[in-house]
């Protein structure tokens, strides 16, 4: 999978659980500044991601995941 392929999965992502358009984001999106997640959020989104992408994101990893572009290039290089 392209990262531009992750991107756009990611994306979607935000669209829906966020209710952000996807001509609001870029990679540099920051999941607590610019979306205001919580928490709980956090770990919710994080969930979707392991769904969406058929893999395991242990907390030590998804502690590091603070943009999309973090999380686009941990999918990437973990795929």
């Amino acid at each position: 999978m392209t990262e531009q392929e992750i991107y756009d999965k990611i994306a979607k992502l935000i669209e829906e659980r966020f209710e952000l358009s996807a001509d609001q984001f870029s990679m540099k999106l920051d999941f607590k500044k610019d979306l205001d997640a919580d928490s709980i959020d956090i770990v919710e989104f994080i969930l979707e991601l392991e769904d969406t992408f058929g893999a395991e994101i242990p907390d030590e990893d998804a502690e590091k995941l603070v943009t999309v572009g973090d999380a686009v290039t941990y999918i990437k290089n973990h795929q």
